[in-house]
């Protein structure tokens, strides 16, 4: 009896571990989908009061890989109020992210305090954190196979996402990734209190130079009752995009140097 008892114990501890490698493996398959040197976009952020009522804003993104892992700007151009803002997150050593901002009435950078991670961007549905959520490294959180969902008529892996590190914004994110293309069609982002905080919802995939890419993305607030909608109007994958937009200099001047 005492035998078969180890056994069966060894047999649970092989199948949750294989459980456990089978969900890193879909996230790695999910966040790897899609391979390019750099990423060029022009896109409309729509932001959905709880009265219905919207703003928009135009925003132009580059991303490219460096070093450390991503590296991404956002540039605000539209409307007047916030044009000329600049924000850069580049991922570190570490496995997490340094962020700065540059805003036009400061007149100066600054960088984001890791307790401010956690706070709205640019006063949409985004937090500092969701902007760079998506190039997550994988190891920072311990990934765990919950099962599976029909989601736009797709079947899904569900996923559930536990940081490693307690300071992280979200106690848990469940991730719904088509089982035959790892296209990530939903996440849900829980606060300390286990309550739904966030739900961020991709849409309009289209082949984008062989890619196929969500079109829409969609983040809402359950607290607020707000949502901010991001267009992309414009996409290009493997664009020259030069070393220098990617430090604080581009960011103080929007000029870039050869």
């Amino acid at each position: 009896m005492k035998k078969n008892l180890l056994i069966a114990l060894f047999l649970l501890g092989a199948i949750s571990l294989y459980a456990q490698q089978t969900a890193n493996s879909i996230i790695l398959a999910a966040k790897n989908r899609v391979t390019s040197e750099t990423v060029s976009s022009r896109s409309r952020m729509v932001i959905t009061a709880r009265d219905g009522s919207t703003t928009e804003r135009v925003i132009d993104q580059y991303s490219k890989d460096g070093p450390n892992g991503a590296r991404t700007v956002i540039v605000f151009q539209r409307p007047a109020n916030v044009a000329g803002t600049r924000f850069l997150t580049m991922d570190n050593a570490s496995g997490g992210s340094d962020q700065w901002i540059f805003l036009p009435s400061l007149g100066r950078v600054r960088r984001i305090a890791a307790s401010e991670s956690g706070g709205n961007f640019m006063g949409t549905d985004f937090s500092y954190d969701d902007i760079s959520s998506m190039d997550r490294d994988v190891s920072l959180d311990s990934h765990t196979l919950l099962g599976e969902e029909i989601i736009n008529g797709r079947s899904c892996y569900i996923i559930q996402s536990i940081p490693n590190d307690s300071s992280y914004q979200y106690s848990k994110t469940i991730t719904w990734i088509d089982k035959e293309n790892y296209l990530i069609y939903k996440a849900e982002m829980f606060n300390r209190r286990n309550e739904i905080a966030k739900i961020m919802e991709m849409a309009d995939f289209r082949d984008v130079q062989g890619r196929l890419t969500p079109m829409q993305t969609r983040i809402s607030t359950a607290a607020t009752g707000t949502s901010t909608t991001i267009f992309m109007d414009i996409l290009r994958y493997d664009d020259p995009i030069p070393e220098s937009v990617f430090t604080t200099a581009y960011l103080e001047t929007g000029r870039t140097t050869r």
